[in-house]
């Protein structure tokens, strides 16, 4: 047990900051091995579900959360008639306390949805039920069969968020013109040459130093890490050791000796701090959304806004990495406010690089039938 103990302590320092700083940076996925098996372990004959539906459900559960959570479930009303939900066993009160976040990634799943339904030859007929963030009924939505809307799905399940190994040079006009469509009035790009991104770097820094000593919001991370491929299969949701990049050696280290405990330690904190520090120096910049005002609605379009940006960086090989403590920090949100001179409410922030190669997805999903209510 003793030896145990010192080779514990040799890989504090290698490994807890990654870990950490993953855990809090939002957005993650995880293991390759749970990613593909996700799609076929949920027994048919145990919903109601349609092949089509079925599949659309499946791609829609693909959409980004913050840390991993996935916090929808889906009403099942009749054949390709559901109520979309809102999962409240899902929230992180820590650091999403309005449940913003979560309605920003309900509406990241709306946008799958409907780019999987198009692809199948089905329109979306979307009705808002929700008047606040925390009602259990989001949306209502009817599938009717149309002429097909050719998407190409494997976007959806290539997504990945990516945070290491960013260049530094800035992204090229036309890529950045792309990137931003016609979404130009919401979404704002911020090259690492302007004067606001050292400014975002820094308080980037600083919300995460206050973010991983508050120990409501470290406490919150802990539950939601997976360490062990046990839980990782158990729950099919969270942070995972691959989700958060820690390969080889470290990666087996922490998912045989570390725990919920470790998480709270002053090593782990301090060393996620120095992570970020490393990320914010790497990047081509920053892209921050904002939304018309902060209704349910408008975070619903900015979560699908969102959704259809990331779906569009892989083959640019373009990666983004959300980092949003500034806004879930009330210090550090409201200094942003006041420096960054942009009137509409700002819901994303995401530090974007090129990458020399793009890893594949590694994502712990819950299979449909688990967030499927009949």
């Amino acid at each position: 047990m003793e030896k145990v103990r010192i080779d514990r302590r040799k890989f504090i320092a290698l490994a807890a900051g990654t870990t950490a700083v993953a855990g809090i940076a939002g957005y993650s996925l995880s293991d390759t091995e749970n990613y593909i098996r996700s799609d076929s372990t949920d027994e048919p004959g145990r919903t109601p579900l349609s092949p089509d539906e079925r599949a659309i459900l499946y791609l829609a559960s693909l959409a980004p959360s913050g840390h991993n959570t996935q916090p929808w479930f889906v009403n099942y009303v009749e054949p390709y008639h559901w109520i979309i939900g809102n999962d409240s066993t899902k929230w992180l009160p820590g650091v999403d306390p309005t449940q913003r976040e979560t309605i920003l990634s309900i509406g990241a799943f709306l946008q799958n949805l409907e780019c999987a339904a198009g692809n199948l030859g089905y329109d979306c007929d979307f009705v808002l039920l929700a008047t606040g963030n925390e009602a259990e009924n989001v949306v209502e939505v009817k599938l009717v069969k149309a002429l097909p809307r050719i998407y190409d799905v494997e976007k959806i399940r290539q997504r990945r968020t990516v945070r290491s190994d960013y260049r530094a040079e800035v992204l090229k006009k036309e890529d950045v013109k792309s990137l931003i469509g016609d979404d130009s009035e919401y979404v704002h790009f911020i090259p690492n040459t302007a004067m606001q991104s050292p400014w975002l770097n820094e308080q980037t820094i600083e919300a995460n130093r206050i973010q991983s000593y508050r120990d409501t919001a470290q406490k919150e991370l802990s539950e939601w890490i997976r360490f062990s491929s046990q839980d990782a299969e158990k729950y099919r949701d969270g942070l995972t050791t691959s989700s958060m990049e820690i390969d080889g050696i470290p990666g087996w280290f922490l998912r045989n000796f570390y725990g919920k405990a470790d998480v709270m330690k002053k090593a782990f904190r301090e060393q996620s701090i120095d992570k970020v520090i490393q990320q914010v120096a790497q990047s081509a910049g920053w892209i921050l959304i904002t939304s018309k005002d902060d209704s349910v609605g408008s975070l619903l379009e900015t979560g699908k806004r969102m959704e259809r940006l990331f779906l569009s960086v892989r083959e640019k090989y373009i990666a983004i990495h959300p980092m949003t403590q500034i806004l879930e920090e009330p210090s550090t949100r409201q200094m942003m406010v006041g420096f960054m001179g942009i009137s509409q409410p700002i819901q994303f922030i995401l530090r974007v690089g090129y990458l020399d190669t793009y890893p594949d997805p590694v994502s712990l999903r819950r299979p449909v039938g688990s967030f499927l209510r009949v």
